[in-house]
């Protein structure tokens, strides 16, 4: 494992969910890890194992019921929804299954969208949104429709706006679940050439080809984490 700076700290974190008549299910129990700057992590269990509530948590998407979570050293359990949306916005660059773009908006446009949240001057919009277009080889599509692409397309420009504000670490879950094998490979490859210019990627996957990618594989099962080990070229 890294011992560079970390950027995700994780120790004993616990979450509950409240199922009613003073009920709860604990979707994580004790959940303790570090990733350092420049790490590429797969983070992989079956459905219901913990895994995306674990995601959730690392991109201030949600809290723990206990135990602490430190964002590159500090505790921000106690920040405001403000604040919290501050670190998404400018820290964490998020690539989801679903993709979340805009339809019937351009490429360019739907990379430029953080760009417009986190008031970047108008200027400056264009050439970082074309700068990280480029760096997924997707450039040529900047003014198409988002919806006139293809599925593997959608996804190098997920991949894009999640990098145009330069964040800390990038966060996906499951980004090849709704992707044929070669387009999956194609996506991987492009995480792989991303990690290798230093980016800290953490990658949330229920399948072993895709957790492979990663150097390093955390497993969860049941909330808990049985195995944490880097993987073998």
């Amino acid at each position: 494992m890294s011992t560079t700076t970390p950027i995700i700290e994780l120790n004993n974190v616990t979450k509950h969910y409240p199922l009613g008549n003073d009920g709860f299910y604990q979707a994580l129990h004790g959940v303790t890890f570090t990733i350092s700057e420049g790490e590429f992590v797969s983070v992989m269990g079956p459905s219901g194992s913990g895994k995306s509530t674990t995601m959730h948590i690392m991109g201030a998407l949600d809290t723990p019921t206990s135990g602490t979570y430190r964002f590159k050293g500090k505790d921000i359990s106690k920040y405001t929804p403000d604040e919290l949306a501050k670190i998404r916005n400018r820290e964490i660059g998020f690539v989801f299954q679903a993709y979340n773009l805009l339809p019937r908006t351009t490429v360019l446009n739907n990379v430029e969208r953080p760009l417009v949240y986190g008031r970047v001057p108008q200027d400056k919009r264009y050439d970082r949104a074309m700068h990280v277009l480029r760096l997924v080889h997707i450039e040529a599509k900047a003014g198409n429709l988002s919806n006139h692409i293809s599925g593997g397309e959608i996804q190098r420009v997920a991949i894009a706006r999640a990098m145009v504000m330069n964040p800390s670490i990038l966060l996906a879950d499951e980004p090849t679940g709704n992707l044929d094998t070669k387009t999956a490979r194609d996506i991987m490859g492009i995480f792989q050439t991303l990690n290798k210019d230093g980016r800290t990627i953490v990658v949330i996957t229920h399948d072993e080809d895709i957790a492979r990618y990663a150097k390093r594989t955390i497993r969860i099962v049941d909330g808990a984490i049985v195995s944490d080990r880097n993987n073998t070229s």
